[in-house]
C-alpha cells in the first residue's frame, strides 16, 4: 500500500469529521476544511495529518473521473494505494463517492497538500512525488492513461511545484508512449558516459533511501509509493547497464 491509512488512528475521529461535512457535494472542500479545523483542535499533528488524508482521498477520486467515467479498476486502484482497515470502509467510501461526483474543486484539495509538504523544499517535493505516483498508479488502472488524466496530473505537478522535466521523469515510470525509456527516468542523457550515469544512479539511491525520506519527515505512510521508485531506478539502470555492455 502507497497511503497507510490506519497509521493515523482515526477510527474514532472519522465518524464526528463526516458528520459535520453532510452528504451533499456543494461546498464540499469548504465544509472539510471547517470540520477538520474544529474536530482536531488543539492537535495541529493530527490536524495535519487528516487534512493529507482527505485531500488524497478526494484527489484519488477527482483523478478516476478525470476521464469522464469512474471505472472498477481505478475504484480497486484507489483500495490498493490507500489503505484502510476494515471498519473505515465505509467512512472512506462516503466521502470518495462525494468526491467522485465531479473534478471540479480539485486544484483546491491539490492545493491544500502542496501546503503540507514537510521536506522544507520549494520545488520537487518528495512527499509530494509520491502522490502524484499514486494517481498515475489509478489513471493507468483501466490499461490507457487517457489525455484528459494526463492533463489532469500536469496541473496536480504544477500546483506541486513538481517543475516540468521532473514531471516527465515521474511520467515515465508509469507511462511509455514510446517504449520503456531508461535514461529519462534516471534523468540522464544516452551521450554521458556510463561512470557518470553510474554516479548519478547511486546519488538518486541515496536521496530515495528510507532512512533519507525519514529524515526529511516524509510519512511512513509513502515509503511504498518510494519503494516502487527504488525499483523503477534500479530496473532503468540495470537497462542501460546491460545495453552498454552490449555495445
Amino acid at each position: 500500500m502507497i497511503f497507510d491509512f490506519a497509521c493515523l488512528q482515526l477510527s474514532s475521529l472519522w465518524e464526528r469529521l463526516l458528520g459535520a461535512i453532510g452528504d451533499t457535494t456543494e461546498s464540499l472542500l469548504g465544509r472539510v476544511v471547517e470540520a477538520i479545523r474544529t474536530t482536531f483542535e488543539g492537535d495541529p499533528e493530527t490536524r495535519r495529518q487528516v487534512s493529507f488524508s482527505v485531500a488524497i482521498i478526494a484527489l484519488s477520486a477527482k483523478m478516476a473521473k478525470a476521464d469522464g467515467i469512474v471505472s472498477e479498476a481505478e475504484v480497486k486502484a484507489f483500495q490498493q494505494i490507500f489503505d484502510f482497515p476494515d471498519e473505515e470502509a465505509r467512512n472512506v467510501a462516503r466521502l470518495y463517492n462525494l468526491a467522485r461526483q465531479d473534478v471540479a474543486g480539485f486544484e483546491a484539495y491539490a492545493s491544500k497538500l502542496a501546503g503540507l509538504c514537510s521536506s522544507g523544499v520549494s520545488q520537487n517535493c518528495p512527499m509530494l512525488e509520491n502522490v502524484v505516483d499514486g494517481l498515475f498508479h489509478i489513471a493507468k488502472a483501466d490499461g490507457l492513461v487517457h489525455e484528459k488524466e494526463l492533463s489532469f496530473l500536469a496541473r496536480i505537478a504544477e500546483i506541486f511545484r513538481i517543475d516540468e522535466q521532473h514531471f516527465r521523469r515521474i511520467m515515465a515510470r508509469h507511462v511509455h508512449l514510446d517504449g520503456r525509456d531508461p535514461y529519462l527516468v534516471l534523468g540522464v542523457s544516452p551521450q554521458d558516459d556510463f561512470a557518470k550515469i553510474r554516479k548519478h544512479y547511486r546519488l538518486l539511491i541515496s536521496e530515495h533511501h528510507p532512512d533519507r525520506l525519514i529524515a526529511r519527515g516524509v510519512p511512513a505512510a509513502l515509503h511504498a509509493a518510494a519503494n516502487e521508485r527504488m525499483a523503477a531506478l534500479n530496473a532503468a539502470y540495470a537497462a542501460i547497464a546491460k545495453e552498454r555492455r552490449a555495445a
